[in-house]
């Protein structure tokens, strides 16, 4: 991700200053102008963490696309406050997958009153791909999970209670992503997908994200980012 987003940058007009590979790398910036930049991150849980408080205290806006972290949402949340930071996160940065989003998160609203239909969510991706399921598909779930009156959780790779939504993960190949959302009934099957073709939509949605963000203050994410665009 990060050779596309440097990729991406570039295409688009902006400058790489700095790349951040480990602890020493942070020193690099005390000797560059950083006025005006951002931080783009797609680094493990952990490690982004500490990287949207170094960019707090540094007074960098910072862009990121890792998951796992969600469950510290508030005390990165009052950090940012604390500091007057700039946070965007997104669990997938791709224009279309947060259209599929709105997608699915309507079509769950409308299949709710239909108990005859079994629903599920597959996922495919890469073999290099250490999580699962990922973040993009636990969103999906969510937003089915919100809408359907009979649905209150989620399962990996196994059917669960009546009241669970199972999502299925596959590792394979260099599959870059593939999501679907599948009802089924004794009569038919609707089907929704979104497939990515390579990682460009990623890292071009993250500079999106950097222009939307530089100046602006507090968390965002890629609701904020379309309704700009729409």
């Amino acid at each position: 991700m990060g050779k596309e987003v440097e990729k991406a940058c570039l295409k688009r007009g902006h400058k790489i200053i700095a790349v951040i590979d480990n602890e020493s790398d942070w020193q690099k910036l005390s000797n560059i102008d950083y006025s005006g930049a951002a931080v783009i991150d797609f680094s493990m849980p952990n490690e982004a963490k500490n990287n949207y408080l170094k960019c707090f205290k540094l007074g960098v806006p910072i862009v990121t696309g890792t998951t796992g972290w969600y469950d510290e949402l508030e005390y990165i949340s009052e950090q940012c406050k604390n500091y007057n930071g700039s946070l965007f996160y997104a669990p997938n940065f791709s224009i279309g997958v947060n259209i599929f989003f709105k997608v699915n998160s309507y079509l769950a609203q409308l299949m709710s009153g239909f108990n005859n239909y079994e629903i599920h969510v597959n996922e495919t991706h890469h073999i290099h791909k250490l999580d699962a399921p990922s973040g993009t598909a636990i969103a999906v779930a969510n937003g089915i999970i919100e809408k359907h009156k009979e649905l209150n959780n989620w399962t990996l790779n196994s059917k669960g209670s009546t009241n669970s939504l199972p999502i299925y993960s596959t590792r394979k190949g260099e599959i870059t992503g593939t999501h679907k959302v599948i009802y089924e009934s004794g009569e038919d099957k609707l089907t929704l997908v979104h497939e990515a073709k390579n990682r460009e939509g990623f890292a071009l949605g993250a500079v999106l994200a950097v222009e939307f963000i530089v100046g602006k203050h507090g968390i965002f994410n890629m609701e904020d980012l379309l309704k700009q665009m729409l």
